[in-house]
């Protein structure tokens, strides 16, 4: 899919914020940030699951799709976002983990990034929880320099793909009200992360 608008300049001479996208960013100064940079209806669900990984200990990124219909425009791809308050952020810490959402209606994670002992951690406890985790490949690798999730200080960073299919067994919907309700997976895939990123 082609992005509608480059980069984030673009898209904010086009959009509104408060009406069309929403920007949420809470420094806690801590070495690691929770980042979703496709949330609200955009990739539906991240923002959610990633402030709940956050939660009042994890700095915390998201950027918010706020639109009835047609979020999809508001997509920068992870490669070139370039929006600069989350950039700054993320500039400042050392590790970056990224919430995205895929598509596809099957269940499952797929873990990306360049961090490779992060990775393995994640992969090893999301199973351990019941989830299936796979490593992610081709696309969704979340390799490249570049991506979002590898540009923290230490220039790896982690990404983690969830599909639509995962996503839609979390919540009682994926509108924005389903989304105000979440279900017991939710709590049990968010706490698994938690316990990686804070040294469980």
């Amino acid at each position: 899919m082609t992005d509608t608008y480059p980069t984030f300049s673009h898209l904010a001479a086009s959009a509104r914020e408060g009406r069309d996208y929403h920007r949420e960013l809470i420094d806690r100064g801590t070495d690691l940030v929770v980042i979703a940079p496709h949330g609200g209806g955009i990739e539906q669900g991240t923002s959610e699951i990633a402030r709940a990984v956050a939660g009042r200990d994890l700095s915390l990124y998201t950027f918010s799709g706020l639109r009835r219909k047609g979020n999809g425009r508001l997509h920068i791809t992870s490669t070139r976002f370039d929006e600069p308050r989350g950039l700054d952020l993320i500039a400042r810490s050392r590790i970056v983990v990224a919430i995205h959402g895929l598509q596809e209606q099957d269940t499952a994670i797929y873990v990306g990034g360049r961090h490779q002992v992060l990775k393995a951690r994640l992969l090893r406890t999301l199973r351990d929880a019941g989830f299936p985790a796979r490593p992610a490949q081709g696309p969704h690798a979340g390799t490249h320099p570049a991506n979002v999730c590898n540009r923290g200080s230490t220039g790896r960073g982690v990404q983690l793909e969830l599909t639509r299919g995962l996503r839609s067994a979390m919540f009682h919907g994926l509108d924005r009200r389903g989304r105000r309700l979440e279900k017991p997976p939710f709590h049990r895939l968010t706490s698994a992360i938690r316990t990686v990123l804070l040294g469980g």
